[in-house]
C-alpha cells in the first residue's frame, strides 16, 4: 500500500510539475527589447517596426502575427536579394529559437505597419500587441524614433532602382 501511494504521489508531483511547464506560454517566455517604429514624413502610408525578441524557455516559439490601432494592417515581413534586386515580403512567422534571441532590423525581419491612421513622431509610441504561435498575446509600446539618414539614403536608392514588393497592400 505504501509503495502505490509513494507512486500516485510521484506521479501526481510528477503530473503538476508537466502542467506548469506546459502552461507556459510563449509571451510569458518571450522578453522584446529595443522596440520601436520608423517615423515617416507626413502623408507616408506605411511604416516598420523593429525590436530584439528572445526566448528564455527551453521551447522554440514564433511570432505569428501583430496588430496595432496605428496602423489598418500589420504583417510581419522579410527583405532579401534576389537577381540584384531588394524585395520585400510577407512571411507566416518569425521562428525565436529555445534560449536564444531574433532580431527583427531593418533591412531583415520586421513588423510592417500598412495604411497609417496617422503621422508617426518622435516621441510618441505605438503599441503592438504581439501574437505568438500558441495564441498567447503581448503588448509591447515601440517609440517612434526618426530614420538615420543612412537610412533615407537607402530608401531613395530602392526607389529610384525599383524596389520590389510582394503581398504589400496599397
Amino acid at each position: 500500500m505504501k509503495m502505490r501511494t509513494m507512486l500516485i504521489t510521484v506521479g501526481l508531483l510528477f503530473g503538476v510539475a508537466w502542467g506548469s511547464v506546459q502552461a507556459e506560454t510563449a509571451a510569458a517566455s518571450v522578453t522584446v527589447s529595443e522596440a520601436y517604429a520608423r517615423a515617416v514624413p507626413p502623408g507616408q502610408p506605411n511604416s516598420a517596426s523593429f525590436m530584439l525578441l528572445k526566448n528564455a524557455s527551453n521551447m522554440d516559439h514564433a511570432l505569428v502575427g501583430a496588430q496595432s490601432d496605428a496602423a489598418e494592417t500589420v504583417e510581419l515581413h522579410t527583405h532579401s536579394m534576389k537577381d540584384g534586386m531588394m524585395q520585400m515580403r510577407r512571411v507566416a512567422r518569425i521562428e525565436i529559437p529555445a534560449g536564444g534571441e531574433t532580431r527583427l532590423q531593418p533591412g531583415g525581419l520586421h513588423v510592417m505597419l500598412i495604411g497609417l491612421k496617422g503621422d508617426l513622431q518622435p516621441g510618441e509610441d505605438v503599441t503592438l500587441r504581439l501574437q505568438f504561435e500558441d495564441g498567447s498575446t503581448l503588448e509591447v509600446a515601440a517609440p517612434v524614433r526618426k530614420l538615420q539618414m543612412r537610412m533615407m539614403k537607402h530608401d531613395a536608392d530602392m526607389k529610384h532602382q525599383g524596389m520590389q514588393h510582394e503581398g504589400m497592400k496599397h
